[in-house]
């Protein structure tokens, strides 16, 4: 569980970040929870668009992508949501208390 400070830490990281993992009409596959989960392994720290072709809600959406990854969400503006997962054996990002 995150705090808000570590939140707003979070969020300042994700400003930069011109990567994106879109989610389409075919909405949460193994396939795209697979990336995802490489992804969330190696960067500790995603954008992921949803596509106006989604037809399944937001927050749905983000709870469902967040209990299967095991990731926290840090937070959704929009049609971005952005996930946060601790790598536990090679940490990039250190977080405030």
């Amino acid at each position: 569980m995150l705090t808000q400070s570590q939140k707003k830490q979070l969020k300042a990281l994700i400003v930069q970040d011109k990567t994106k993992y879109q989610v389409g009409k075919s909405e949460v596959t193994n396939a795209l929870l697979d990336m995802l989960d490489k992804a969330l392994t190696a960067r500790e720290l995603i954008k992921v668009e949803v596509l106006k072709s989604a037809t399944t809600p937001i927050m749905e959406l983000t709870l469902d992508l967040s209990s299967k990854l095991h990731a926290d969400v840090v937070q959704v503006v929009g049609r971005v949501i952005v996930l946060f997962r601790r790598n536990k054996e090679n940490p990039k990002i250190k977080l405030c208390k």
